[in-house]
């Protein structure tokens, strides 16, 4: 076989790598959203937590266990952002548009905000129950 054989084969192999290196970067950003969505679901089921049950004696539990669930959700803000970051900087994408770190970080620092803001609100707001 001569070079000129060989070439078409390689040209498609690296076609193929190529496309699947773009397909982990989007897989990355899919897994990136869904450690995202969790950490959603953990600040909500602390605040649902600490909507639902308002009457509890001491009045102080439900809203350490709701600071918990929001805590969790916080670490899951930043697992997701340091995990994606860690793995975008392995890759190079060739056909899809990749997210930017500094949009991830972004991403995450404003989500803890509002969790650390909703955790701030739950111990420093006078709640009456109805």
């Amino acid at each position: 076989m001569s070079d000129e054989d060989d070439h078409p084969k390689q040209t498609l192999a690296h076609e193929r790598t190529d496309l699947a290196e773009d397909r982990t970067v989007l897989a990355n950003e899919r897994t990136f959203a869904g450690w995202f969505r969790t950490g959603f679901a953990a600040v909500a089921i602390g605040l649902g937590f600490q909507a639902l049950f308002l009457r509890m004696e001491p009045s102080w539990v439900p809203r350490a266990i709701a600071t918990l669930f929001v805590i969790l959700g916080m670490f899951l803000f930043i697992a997701a952002e340091r995990r994606a970051c860690q793995v975008l900087s392995r890759l190079s994408p060739h056909q899809v548009k990749a997210f930017n770190h500094s949009r991830l970080r972004l991403m995450m620092i404003v989500a803890n905000i509002g969790a650390a803001s909703l955790i701030a609100a739950m111990w420093l707001l006078p709640i009456e129950p109805s």
